[in-house]
């Protein structure tokens, strides 16, 4: 399935470019950004660089960029049963995202959520979509709960996530309504 670009009010999800490389490097380096959300802050403009080569160059990884300035702000996927972090159904994904510090708490993150959780329902027919956020970040499980996310009581820990085997994750659950 190719991939598509989604709009929305303020945003365009769009694929990955090599040429994204110096914005992703000026927010992912910011290390309150990636230990929130699992990874470690990038050191150098070559790590980014490698990074959007070899993680988000696929069919499931989006740049989150503000339509107003073009500029790269975040990035938003899904991973399907088999790469997910936790324990899904096989038609089910798990969604991720991470929007840049500057961009905090003022709906960007919402906006985009809500745009791939259209996507994961309308376009994959996903019956249910999963996500999770470390339980020292509970801005991000508020973005969740406001896009419809629904806690399911349960924690875990991810050990191949930056901090993951000493930080538990709690997982959310929306089930697609008719």
């Amino acid at each position: 399935m190719d991939q598509p670009v989604i709009q929305t009010r303020r945003l365009i999800l769009r694929p990955w470019q090599e040429s994204d490389a110096p914005m992703l490097f000026k927010y992912a380096s910011d290390p309150e950004v990636g230990p929130r959300a699992g990874w470690e802050p990038h050191k150098t403009l070559e790590e980014s660089e490698r990074i959007i080569r070899e993680v988000f160059s696929n069919d499931h990884t989006w740049a989150i960029v503000r339509k107003r300035k073009g500029e790269v702000i975040g990035c938003m996927g899904f991973y399907d049963h088999w790469s997910s972090n936790i324990k899904i159904g096989e038609a089910d994904v798990e969604i991720g995202y991470w929007v840049a510090r500057p961009y905090w708490n003022k709906g960007y993150c919402t906006e985009a959520l809500r745009a791939m959780i259209h996507y994961c329902f309308n376009t994959l027919g996903a019956p249910t979509l999963w996500s999770n956020f470390f339980i020292d970040n509970p801005a991000s499980g508020r973005v969740m709960e406001k896009c419809g996310f629904r806690d399911t009581g349960q924690l875990n820990l991810c050990s191949h996530l930056y901090h993951g085997d000493q930080r538990p994750v709690k997982v959310m659950r929306l089930d697609y309504a008719l």
